[in-house]
């Protein structure tokens, strides 16, 4: 079993912010948009050096996203900063109309994102902010495990046109992916191959199930996890080669259950070949204040409902 190593602890939103000032010096026409939150989104270093490519709009959200897809007629690349809630539910409208509808080359980046936002609470703990960006038409979805995805993905997604949603967060993680690695919009990542169960992962939860495949093997039970960075679109081809194998899946992600990764993962399965699947992920309810990992611990979206969930798909195989 390959095992991954933490390189020193990063929050992602910092993947974010080196991605930007990596990508101010690559292309001219990256711009920065953000909603009165410089500090949260990292992006000092960025409007230290391109002063006139940043624009902050203040507590103005729905205008920030109209400003982006304006500036996307003229050739820019605008990346709109602002915490997830904000980024998507408050701004749902113009964003469909704007920048989805319009297939406008904007940049969705929304840090904070999930329960590990913390003590503040259920109104900013968006848990259905996946599932509201996958069912607009020729959106993009991303949702990066660590500091270094992060900034590969940040870097990515200036070349790709179309509108992307990229989702990352507040907390300190494990940092285990490859440093300077390259970051390919709707491949998954295979992290360690099994042949008794495959869990699918994304975002914060990579790291749990990496833990969780670590105490399945001292069960005697060979796990195999993927990152699924890319949750639309969805690499389905390597779920499907995947489940060949072990005729049964987890599902992982700090999302709420309806709408996320594992609804998608489900339509493969019932289009493809239905087999076993479970899920961890909110039980479709809001959060609460908290730590992050009181929270996770909570909800159950940590290794040890991983490993549960996977005893319990097997049994149903």
């Amino acid at each position: 079993m390959k095992k991954y190593t933490n390189t020193g602890s990063k929050d992602t939103r910092s993947g974010f912010g080196a991605g930007m000032t990596e990508l101010g010096q690559k292309n001219e026409n990256v711009v920065a948009l953000c909603a009165d939150l410089i500090g949260s989104l990292k992006l000092d270093e960025f409007i230290k050096n391109h002063p006139e490519r940043f624009f902050q709009i203040g507590i103005a959200e729905a205008n920030m996203i109209g400003i982006a897809a304006g500036l996307t007629i003229g050739g820019k690349i605008p990346f709109t900063g602002t915490f997830a809630n904000f980024s998507t539910g408050r701004v749902y409208d113009q964003i469909r109309q704007s920048v989805a509808y319009s297939d406008k080359n904007v940049k969705i980046c929304a840090s904070h994102a999930g329960l590990t936002l913390g003590e503040d609470g259920a109104t900013h703990q968006i848990l259905e902010d996946i599932g509201l960006m996958k069912m607009l038409p020729g959106m993009t979805v991303i949702n990066t495990c660590d500091y270094n995805q992060t900034k590969a993905a940040t870097i990515a997604i200036a070349d790709h046109h179309g509108p992307v949603y990229l989702r990352f967060g507040r907390p300190v993680v494990p940092n285990f992916t490859p440093e300077n690695g390259t970051f390919e919009i709707g491949k998954a990542v295979l992290l360690q191959e099994g042949t008794d169960v495959t869990i699918v992962a994304t975002g914060h939860l990579v790291w749990e199930a990496l833990i969780a495949a670590e105490a399945l093997a001292e069960k005697g039970i060979s796990a195999e996890v993927i990152n699924i960075h890319t949750i639309k679109p969805l690499d389905e081809e390597a779920i499907l080669r995947s489940l060949s194998k072990t005729k049964c899946i987890v599902t992982a992600e700090e999302h709420n259950i309806i709408g996320g990764l594992g609804e998608s993962v489900s339509r493969v399965l019932a289009l493809n070949t239905p087999m076993p699947q479970e899920f961890v992920a909110v039980q479709d309810s809001f959060g609460e204040s908290g730590t992050p990992e009181q929270l996770m611990e909570k909800y159950q979206l940590n290794h040890q409902a991983i490993v549960r969930a996977a005893e319990k798909v097997i049994n149903r195989k």
